[in-house]
């Protein structure tokens, strides 16, 4: 049987148990993994969902793909990977004459592979280019948008994006020194930072929300999102379940909001989902301890009513 723990990277899906409770996978459903990163949440649903179920796999970052390609490798046709961003989830499940869904699964956290390579350029503890898009392929990295940005666009990112109490002081330094300093690394973005920053979070790198707010920032995150809880509910079954773990409070606050619209009718067209839980759910202690990552995941569940 197949772990759901990556081998090679030791990556763990998080709240794993808890979003395959909430998803029930069945024998025979076709289910969808939005952000399917190295497949680990995939592999629970292709072994839950057996002999029949069908899964379609969607990510934006070509390496985690051909990854996750290889590890569903067993499961033949049942599984179909596609390079597409999650946004788009309507016209990929389309494309494929998989529509309706049983299932939807997205989590919108960045994959181990993405934070340990240091030539992604997502990570401040591994030197490397000032990159951070998702899609390698398309889009601006980080390091050219700073090099042509104003102080009051990096800023409005810095406090919108990341909450950081500092980004007046930030911005200001970057576009100060950007001239005089190369700023196209990781390391000397994170270098500047903690010059600028007055105090400091405990056990937290004064780096962590200048990095994070720029991530979002590059690869539209929060208009990504958007646009899959628009798509969602017309891609569900009547009775079709939909996961959402998140890891940031500002993506959270959106799928809560979203929920709520879309349950209560306020959306437009009516109510058309019943959510699942009650309050967010988070890790559990033992998983806190094992698995880090998990200390800031939040998952929030829904079920599409009927028509």
């Amino acid at each position: 049987m197949t772990t759901p723990i990556d081998a090679d990277t030791g990556h763990e899906p998080v709240l794993l148990d808890e979003a395959m409770a909430f998803l029930a996978p069945a024998a025979g459903g076709v289910y969808c993994d939005a952000t399917v990163g190295l497949g680990g949440h995939a592999v629970s649903i292709l072994q839950r969902s057996s002999p029949g179920g069908r899964l379609v796999g969607i990510d934006r970052d070509k390496e985690a793909l051909a990854r996750a390609r290889t590890r569903l490798a067993d499961f033949g046709d049942r599984a179909r990977l596609v390079h597409a961003r999650f946004g788009s989830i309507r016209a990929v499940l389309e494309s494929l004459a998989a529509l309706p869904i049983d299932g939807c699964l997205v989590d919108l956290g960045v994959s181990s592979l993405q934070l340990d390579h240091s030539e992604r350029g997502f990570s401040f503890r591994h030197g490397g280019p000032l990159d951070m898009r998702m899609d390698q392929s398309q889009g601006e990295p980080v390091g050219d948008f700073l090099r042509r940005a104003d102080a009051g666009e990096i800023e409005s990112i810095l406090r919108d994006l990341g909450e950081e109490r500092f980004a007046r002081k930030i911005a200001a330094a970057i576009v100060a020194l950007r001239g005089r300093e190369d700023l196209s690394t990781t390391s000397a973005l994170a270098a500047l930072v903690a010059r600028v920053v007055p105090s400091r979070e405990r056990n937290k790198d004064p780096a962590t929300r200048t990095f994070q707010a720029l991530r979002i920032a590059i690869n539209d995150e929060l208009g990504e999102i958007e646009r899959f809880l628009a798509e969602i509910p017309a891609c569900l079954c009547p009775g079709g379940r939909l996961v959402v773990i998140s890891f940031h409070s500002i993506e959270d606050r959106i799928v809560k909001r979203r929920f709520r619209a879309l349950a209560s009718g306020e959306a437009g067209g009516g109510p058309c989902l019943r959510v699942l839980t009650k309050h967010v759910v988070v890790a559990g202690d033992e998983e806190r301890k094992r698995n880090p990552r998990s200390r800031s995941a939040k998952l929030r569940a829904a079920e599409r009513l009927p028509s």
